[in-house]
């Protein structure tokens, strides 16, 4: 038990101390990016005359996990959990593919529906694992060495800093490899950077629920990760 005081550590010599909440937080952060993929990929909604993926609205909180993560535990527990989010998606997408593609049986009037929600197609699939694994490492990436530059002050300027660049990144990758040569070069850059700017938005606003979390996360655990010497390749799973 942690008695609230927050020990500044290491994360190479973190080694195998034991985490009270990491592993919720990798189970939250996987299946907020499960779900928003999954639920909210597939409807497009108008409000106040603004049209845009529904997903938006429960995409970015995998970035506020992402944050709190990186922020808490370090880049190389941070990165373990892109990689199993990483897993996750990918067998989400196989099993798609293949509960759609077996035929359905006689009388069962379901598979038009099953089809529009769950059939994405590959190229959308693809663009979605490349844009949420480069997104997420580069948003993990410089929230580390912002917080090693900052001496662990600032931390909104960190949080947004590291979405800004992850959250650009992500939709670099997605809406062009998903949508060029279907959507006009207009149209694909239009949504690109709405859709960046909303999400950037929405996670700013965020910034109080953020402190909150991370500081209690901290005083749960009794630390305060930096990465002095990690190494910040994303080619790996261990620690």
């Amino acid at each position: 038990m942690s008695n609230g005081a927050i020990h500044r550590v290491d994360a190479s010599t973190l080694g195998a101390r034991p985490l009270r909440y990491y592993d919720f937080f990798m189970a939250a952060f996987v299946a907020i990016l499960l779900l928003s993929n999954l639920i909210g990929a597939s409807k497009l909604s108008t409000l106040g005359g603004f049209t845009f993926g529904a997903g938006i609205l429960f995409f970015p909180l995998g970035y506020v996990i992402g944050d709190v993560l990186t922020e808490v535990y370090g880049y190389a527990r941070a990165r373990r959990c892109v990689w199993a989010g990483f897993g996750a998606m990918l067998f989400m997408a196989l099993m798609s593919w293949v509960v759609v593609a077996l035929p359905p049986a006689d009388g069962w009037s379901g598979q038009d529906a099953y089809e529009a929600v769950f059939g994405s197609t590959w190229r959308i699939v693809f663009a979605s694992l490349v844009a949420f694994w480069a997104g997420e490492f580069a948003n993990s990436f410089v929230l580390a060495r912002m917080k090693l530059l900052t001496q662990g002050r600032h931390l909104w300027m960190r949080t947004i800093g590291s979405t800004i660049v992850g959250q650009g990144v992500d939709s670099v990758f997605f809406y062009p490899l998903a949508f060029y040569g279907e959507w006009s070069n207009a149209q694909v850059l239009t949504v690109m950077v709405t859709n960046w700017m909303m999400k950037v938005g929405w996670e700013a606003m965020l910034t109080p629920a953020t402190y909150l979390i991370v500081n209690s996360l901290k005083r749960a655990e009794g630390l305060d990760v930096y990465d002095d010497g990690t190494d910040f390749t994303p080619f790996r799973a261990r620690l």
